[in-house]
């Protein structure tokens, strides 16, 4: 078993608002993610990441009309 990074990266932060969108994680990993990433960066990706998925509808939708 590897040890708990305590640095928080933009790596592991992009992959826990992935799957929090989704709606599936693990617990075990949900706990990891919770001791390695800080809720500063939490906010700011998942601001991005909404920011992108209403672009994409948009374009999608353009394409489609």
């Amino acid at each position: 078993m590897t040890p708990v990074e305590k640095k928080p990266t933009l790596w592991r932060t992009i992959v826990a608002v992935c799957w929090a969108m989704l709606g599936v994680r693990k617990g075990k990993e949900y706990e990891q993610d919770f001791a390695r990433i800080t809720p500063l960066h939490v906010i700011g990706v998942g601001l991005v990441a909404i920011f992108a998925l209403v672009l994409a509808l948009i374009w999608v939708v353009n394409l489609v009309v």
